[in-house]
């Protein structure tokens, strides 16, 4: 395995943080915070029932078996980084971007 090379600020934080110099700023009252986040997050309360395509049950049970995970915890985690802005149809407004000249 090779040696990773580090600058001289790279290298003065390695010393430090071996040394013990670091301390964690996290407040119980923000770990409290934390805790109650993450529980919020993962707290499966509600069931939904949706009919799509054989074709797509196994497309994503497939991709879910590659992930590692069980094929409903991906269509939760899709599910929810949609709902939360941080996944999207790239194609949706492709129409509405594109010249029809």
């Amino acid at each position: 395995m090779s040696k990773v090379k580090l600058d001289e600020e790279e290298k003065e934080i390695l010393r430090d943080f071996e040394a013990g110099e670091f301390k964690s700023a996290l407040t119980p009252q923000r770990k409290k915070q934390l805790a109650k986040a993450a529980e919020e997050t993962f707290k499966k309360d509600k069931r939904i029932n949706i009919r799509i395509s054989s074709r797509d049950l196994e497309a994503l049970q497939r991709r879910a078996l590659e992930e590692g995970i069980p094929y409903q915890t991906l269509v939760s985690s899709i599910l929810h980084k949609y709902v939360s802005g941080s996944l999207y149809d790239a194609t949706a407004n492709k129409s509405l971007n594109s010249d029809p000249r």
